[in-house]
């Protein structure tokens, strides 16, 4: 994307304007972080993940305990779990690296990813859309809407889920909850889950700003 905008960037400078709306991108959903987050509840999450099929809803789950980048986490191989922590690898920066780190899991999160190596090898992907075929961002697009209509059939009010969820808005939902929730400061959530704390305070700024609103009012006075 960044090779195509320059080239472009670069025509445009040179005169080659033409039909000013082929020069605008479209986001491509569940890529980079959206600009408008859709946040879900841990009831709507369980209702979206009993909604969907067995391989969408593991690979949903694996999101939520994990925080990843539903990219990262389709590409996330058995041997990058060491039963303790996770390895992701993402492509950052002005010229894209690949840059790898590790997640550290919660109990739940180590029970869960070491039930998805069962008898796998150490090459295999952790997760598959179908037999050895691999979750692409139009498969697990198409799974999400999928369960979210069938899962809004029966729900009402709260507990129905936006038509403008993604498999995004679990990752979303782990940072939120990381920094409301947890109390977990926005570095070590910014390193966890691989993203800046620019990203942090522009999309996730109202959960900082409420937990530190509440350990103020929770402060003693101190002595004279």
């Amino acid at each position: 994307m960044r090779a195509v905008s320059a080239g472009l960037n670069r025509a445009h400078r040179l005169g080659h304007i033409g039909n000013p709306l082929a020069w605008r991108f479209d986001h491509l959903p569940d890529d980079n972080e959206p600009e408008t987050a859709v946040f879900l509840t841990p009831s709507q999450r369980n209702g979206l993940v009993s909604a969907a099929s067995l391989r969408a809803g593991a690979f949903l789950r694996g999101l939520e305990l994990s925080g990843a980048r539903p990219k990262e986490l389709a590409s996330a191989k058995v041997g990058d779990f060491d039963e303790e922590r996770l390895k992701l690898s993402h492509r950052k920066g002005r010229a894209p690296k690949l840059r790898a780190r590790y997640v550290v899991l919660d109990q739940d999160g180590v029970a869960f990813f070491k039930a998805q190596t069962k008898d796998k090898l150490p090459s295999a992907l952790l997760f598959t859309a179908d037999g050895p075929k691999p979750w692409r961002r139009d498969l697990w697009a198409q799974e999400v809407r999928k369960a979210i209509a069938a899962h809004n059939k029966a729900a009402r009010g709260s507990e129905r889920i936006p038509t403008g969820a993604s498999a995004y808005s679990f990752r979303h939902a782990r940072i939120s909850e990381l920094l409301q929730v947890y109390g977990v400061d926005p570095l070590t959530v910014a390193a966890q889950t691989g993203t800046s704390l620019r990203m942090i305070e522009r999309t996730y700024f109202k959960f900082i700003r409420s937990a530190m609103l509440e350990k103020l009012a929770n402060l003693k006075a101190k002595p004279a």
